[in-house]
């Protein structure tokens, strides 16, 4: 009942002018960011860190948070539109959606983003303020060897999504792991592989990744085929006239996609969340992974799946509820922007722990409300208002376009590491990615093992660390047999199981 009543004072807070001008302003500035290549609701929260000092803790726990659901939503807006995810956890969106784009139906494609984007991310919040305690004990009781397998699960089925290129997609995921493994060593103040240069042991910086093979490798595709490609929907697009209402997914085709899709989505995210580390983009893969796995049209996969979209926009939003819960109890940050929100709490003298919860409730329930009602009311009425201009975004003369794009990029490389090499390298793994995608190499399967290496190798020798090096450990500790039972469930389903036939 004091809990109830503490979040019920956090929404009253959301009605002073003052908070609900930094909730909205957040969400704006979360949205640009988020949108923009280059520029992620991690930089916008860092640039914004030192007005933290300046305000009340409400206000900038308020708009932090808004900051971070936007920049989750909005990552789709590109991804759709121009094919470059305006973060990570928008990759698979990019897959599903800019191919509905290239159909003519974006407008529709962005309604379900942001449909599975309120959901999820509302879901997510409410989950946050009902479980964050027992998540909390939860998420203690899965060990070193099953974080691993966790880890092992995201990229074996990331890997097998794709039927066609399932060598390809290894390649691909194993060159991620191993510009991973660049720098300090994950576990010893060791530098390695950094080929006796200084400007290599701080290791790559995910950020020129993201920009390169995704920004700079899709201008570079669109510069060879100038005349192909979005083109003929840049000709439609002109004289395309894009209705408000166009943005609001038919009933039939949400009835198709199934609320429990979007149910079951939003709990994987929250789920993955609660994981320190996982973030945004395991819970998009995951889902995905799970949707199409399950799914009565799994053809439509890769070729503009609208229940895809939902799959993946549902989890990497409800992410951000669960991302919350190891912060807040632990001082462990689920994800990169909540390990910036950390520091707003510092600076503020808060320090996270279970007392925080008993001591503080009444500021963080703000912070809490902002983030659920960013999700059910801000996501759906930013679309509404916006909308179009986010569809015409292809209207822009493709030089001006793709070229602004390849500047702010690499711009948003350069402000996000504040070194020239990394803005180089931007450079070079465009160019890579560009020929990985011409010969059908996975970029998507390349960015996760990038992500996801370093977890993988500490886990893995941390585990055979503290058991004398026996690798029986990973199949006699129950979660991570849990965890290598579902990668094989999941290399069943999506491998061998024959597709539903359907009426």
């Amino acid at each position: 009942m004091d809990m109830f009543l503490t979040l019920s004072g956090g929404f009253a807070a959301l009605l002073d002018w003052t908070v609900l001008a930094f909730m909205i302003s957040g969400f704006l500035i979360g949205t640009f960011f988020g949108a923009m290549p280059g520029l992620t609701s991690v930089l916008a929260i860092a640039l914004l860190l030192p007005i933290t000092y300046s305000i009340d803790v409400v206000p900038a726990l308020v708009m932090c948070s808004s900051i971070f659901m936007a920049g989750m939503y909005s990552g789709s807006i590109t991804a759709t539109t121009i094919n470059i995810p305006g973060a990570p956890s928008s990759m698979m969106t990019a897959v599903e959606g800019n191919q509905l784009m290239r159909k003519g139906f974006g407008a529709n494609a962005l309604g379900h983003a942001a449909l599975g984007s309120m959901i999820g991310g509302s879901l997510g919040a409410l989950l946050l303020m009902a479980f964050m305690p027992v998540a909390a004990e939860i998420s203690l009781l899965i060990r070193t060897p099953g974080k691993f397998s966790l880890v092992l699960f995201a990229l074996a089925v990331i890997v097998i999504v794709d039927k066609g290129n399932i060598a390809k997609g290894i390649v691909a995921t194993l060159l991620g792991i191993m510009l991973a493994t660049v720098g300090i060593d994950v576990l010893q103040p060791i530098p390695r592989f950094n080929f006796g240069t200084e400007t290599l042991v701080e290791g790559i910086d995910i950020m020129p990744l993201v920009i390169g093979a995704f920004a700079v490798s899709e201008v570079l595709i669109q510069a060879q085929s100038w005349d192909g490609g979005l083109s003929r929907t840049l000709a439609k697009a002109k004289d395309l006239k894009i209705l408000r209402r166009d943005f609001i997914p038919p009933l039939s085709e949400i009835r198709a996609i199934g609320f429990l899709a979007y149910i079951r989505s939003a709990i994987i995210g929250y789920g993955i969340g609660i994981l320190p580390g996982a973030g945004g983009s395991m819970a998009a893969f995951v889902s995905y992974a799970v949707a199409r796995s399950g799914s009565k049209k799994p053809e439509e996969y890769g070729k503009g799946s609208r229940e895809g979209i939902a799959a993946a926009e549902s989890a990497n939003n409800a992410m951000c509820g669960g991302a919350f819960v190891p912060m807040l109890m632990f001082g462990i940050p689920g994800d990169p922007t909540t390990a910036i929100v950390l520091g707003v709490l510092v600076i503020n003298g808060l320090q996270p722990g279970p007392r925080l919860l008993e001591n503080q409730a009444d500021l963080l329930a703000p912070m809490l409300a902002s983030l659920f009602i960013s999700a059910l009311v801000l996501i759906p009425l930013t679309l509404w208002l916006l909308g179009p201009y986010f569809v015409r975004i292809v209207s822009i003369p493709k030089g001006l376009l793709y070229s602004s794009i390849a500047v702010v990029a690499l711009v948003g490389s350069y402000v996000a590491t504040y070194s020239v090499f990394q803005m180089f390298l931007a450079l070079i793994f465009g160019v890579l990615a560009y020929f990985m995608r011409r010969q059908n190499y996975s970029t998507v399967s390349l960015l996760l093992g990038f992500i996801l290496g370093p977890d993988l190798e500490q886990y893995l020798r941390r585990s055979l660390s503290l058991n004398d090096g026996n690798p029986m450990v990973f199949l006699t500790n129950p979660d991570s047999l849990f965890f290598l039972g579902l990668t094989a469930v999941a290399v069943y389903l999506i491998l061998f199981r024959r597709p539903r036939r359907t009426a």
